[in-house]
């Protein structure tokens, strides 16, 4: 019954089958990349407003001296 098949069957299954196993390697890398770039972007942004929240102190202290 397996070799009633043609060969060309089981070529196209096997494609079907790396290709399916691609498209989830490819989808996993991409969204390790996003997620690192997310990542990234978000330390800049609490950077960012810790620099600001310490200028704002600063600028509290300034006043309080006068």
């Amino acid at each position: 019954m397996i070799f009633a098949v043609p060969w060309w069957v089981y070529l196209v299954i096997s494609g079907i089958i790396f290709s399916a196993y691609m498209t989830i390697r490819t989808a996993r890398n991409e969204r390790e990349i996003d997620n690192s770039y997310l990542e990234q972007e978000g330390q800049v942004y609490i950077e960012r407003m810790n620099s600001e929240k310490q200028g704002r102190k600063e600028n509290v202290k300034k006043h309080q001296a006068m």
